[in-house]
């Protein structure tokens, strides 16, 4: 008993929406072994309101919306959408893992991915202002004129920095799940992503065919 008593209190207590930027493997660990899913619910909330705003950028379509009811929607399927994007994300690298002996279950990869939302977190308040301050250069980038340009290419590096390092979150998340390399981890998902590319490319040279067909018909 004692033991086990020294084993919890040598366990390092992290932060997650801190430690995962430089630790991901550590935070990805401590996430399978001491957190709930509760807390799993939570971080993707947060990630995923992030992804979903940061999404609505040429979106015309919304423009008639308003700018506070569009951020409330994002509110409310934020945890919907993380929990099936997730769930999906880890049951493919949970099958595609395997070519690579990879042991992690498919809960393990579940809360180990949700870590990969947390730089998503860095876009809210950059979005939001813009949601609410400028909603039609949002919306419509056409509107993007005088000095917006220069706060809409800031934005798109720190977009493009939050998806890189989500991306390394992701593969070290999977390396540890898996306990397997980060090059094994890389094409866990590589792999898949390459497969289902061909199968939209096929699905939509059979749409167009189709139409054609019938087109001419």
């Amino acid at each position: 008993m004692e033991n086990y008593n020294d084993i919890q209190q040598e366990r390092p207590k992290l932060n997650p929406f801190l430690s995962v930027w430089l630790h991901p493997k550590q935070t990805a660990r401590y996430m399978i072994n001491d957190k709930s899913i509760g807390f799993v619910i939570l971080i993707l909330s947060l990630g995923y309101i992030g992804s979903i705003i940061s999404g609505l950028r040429n979106s015309e379509f919304l423009a008639d919306f308003s700018p506070w009811i569009l951020l409330l929607l994002c509110v409310i399927i934020a945890p919907v959408a993380g929990i099936i994007g997730t769930a999906f994300s880890a049951l493919i690298s949970w099958l595609f893992g395997k070519l690579f002996k990879g042991t992690g279950t498919f809960s393990d990869l579940f809360k180990g991915l949700s870590l990969a939302a947390i730089p998503n977190i860095v876009l809210i308040p950059f979005y939001v202002i813009w949601l609410l301050t400028s909603p039609e250069t949002l919306i419509d980038q056409n509107y993007m004129i005088g000095t917006h340009w220069v706060f809409w290419i800031i934005l798109m590096l720190i977009t493009v920095v939050v998806s890189i390092w989500s991306f390394v979150i992701t593969v070290g998340v999977i390396a540890e799940a898996h306990q397997i390399s980060n090059w094994m981890a890389f094409f866990t998902i590589f792999i898949p992503s390459v497969v289902l590319f061909i199968l939209l490319f096929v699905l939509f040279f059979v749409i167009i065919i189709g139409l054609l067909g019938a087109g001419i018909m």
